[in-house]
């Protein structure tokens, strides 16, 4: 996800985003002429100083000196600083105690500034210096350089190894824990910031459906979807049409087949609010669908509800994918991975990443929890023919799981 320097809107406040946690889809009643939802606000500073807070109480717990994020959704997640990745070295620094240091090359300290949601101290370097001294610098400083640094576990390696070169008393480790035991679980105005992402989804794609014409290969009817979800409020749209026999590829074919009578089409598409993303995806036939097609959307369309089903809070998430994988083994798919039958995880955490941990997948021994996003999506996949995979993702409460979007019950109203 590459960040970009934007002015927030003016928000009337968390209060209206919350409240559509309890009425996913509500909105979508409006219809999709003239959208009017209300407001929704972005995360708010108190929000992020209070994981600042627990990141650092995780910290101490865990007798590290500090954590190391570089540009990326975790520097949004606890800074507030929206920042793309590239040769030059954007990163912060949270120690277990005190303020956080945000390094930045000179000429980006004033946009740094204006992102910076929590309280810290911004230093930089200029482009014939080196961020990793600064960075390095700053340890000493706070007497750090002889503790424990765990890094963020996407940061990139030149950034690490150029502070331990510096620091030989360093000891480096993987941040991932403590990062994710902080990111799993989502705030209600997280999961209000997805809520909203998905009701746009949803419109956009009823919107795109009726567009879709005889003669259009995917990319034309990417054009159409990236459209409509800007034009219902979505931010960084993304979308993937398949069509035909490239619908039996998980991710898609470079050949770009046309819309005929009776073909399958695979779409997989994205959107975020003020960064919080929906993964959606939907497949429907142009025309009559045959007899083979709409027995293979059933089976699908079950093997969701058996994810459902499985999905309790304190199970594995892994034993979600196995309940899933079991059922389309009895019915003569697979076995485990092998096609015709479903080739990848049923799910995928979810929030300010399109994938973020933890996967449901089989070994995965991370307990649900309520608080917890994922996808849903055990697709059949038929190679030369078609696939078919209804994606709608879903969050964990203290009664179960809960559909932010609710899937279409059968391929003759594919959009419900």
């Amino acid at each position: 996800m590459i960040g970009a320097v934007a002015r927030r809107d003016v928000m009337r406040g968390a209060a209206a985003g919350a409240a559509l946690i309890a009425m996913p889809g509500a909105l979508l009643a409006q219809g999709a002429a003239a959208p009017s939802w209300p407001p929704i606000a972005p995360i708010s500073r108190a929000e992020r100083e209070a994981r600042l807070a627990r990141m650092q109480a995780e910290l101490r717990r865990r007798n590290l000196s500090a954590l190391l994020v570089e540009a990326g959704s975790s520097l949004v997640y606890f800074t507030g600083v929206d920042w793309w990745r590239s040769e030059r070295t954007t990163a912060a620094v949270i120690p277990a105690e005190g303020p956080v240091l945000i390094v930045t090359p000179f000429f980006e300290e004033p946009s740094i500034r204006e992102m910076l949601d929590v309280p810290g101290e911004v230093r930089v370097w200029q482009e014939d210096e080196s961020p990793f001294a600064v960075i390095a610098g700053w340890l000493k400083e706070k007497k750090l350089d002889a503790g424990t640094l765990a890094v963020e576990e996407t940061a990139r390696f030149f950034i690490v190894d150029g502070v331990r070169r510096l620091l030989p008393g360093l000891k480096t480790v993987s941040g991932a824990a403590p990062v994710n035991a902080l990111r799993m679980i989502k705030s209600p105005a997280e999961i209000a910031l997805m809520q909203r992402a998905n009701d746009i989804m949803i419109a956009a794609y009823r919107a795109t459906h009726g567009q879709v014409q005889a003669g259009m290969n995917g990319n034309d009817i990417n054009a159409i979807m990236e459209a409509e979800l800007t034009r219902f409020g979505g931010q960084r749209a993304s979308s993937s049409a398949q069509v035909g026999p490239g619908s039996a590829l998980p991710h898609g074919s470079k050949e770009r087949l046309k819309v005929a009578e009776g073909t399958v089409v695979l779409m997989d598409c994205t959107c975020t609010m003020h960064g919080y993303v929906s993964d959606i995806s939907r497949t429907f036939v142009f025309g009559e669908p045959t007899a083979e097609q709409r027995r293979v959307f059933g089976h699908m369309r079950q093997g969701m509800n058996v994810a459902m089903d499985a999905a309790k809070v304190g199970v594995a998430a892994g034993s979600v994918d196995d309940a899933v994988r079991s059922y389309y083994e009895k019915l003569g798919y697979g076995p485990r991975y092998a096609l015709p039958g479903l080739s990848h995880r049923t799910g995928h955490g979810i929030g300010l990443d399109v994938h973020e941990p933890v996967n449901l997948v089989h070994g995965e021994t991370t307990k649900l929890a309520p608080g917890m996003c994922f996808s849903n999506e055990p697709g059949l996949y038929l190679p030369g023919k078609f696939g078919i995979r209804i994606e709608d993702c879903f969050y964990m409460t203290e009664r179960g799981p809960r559909f932010f979007t609710q899937p279409p019950s059968s391929l003759d109203k594919p959009f419900g």
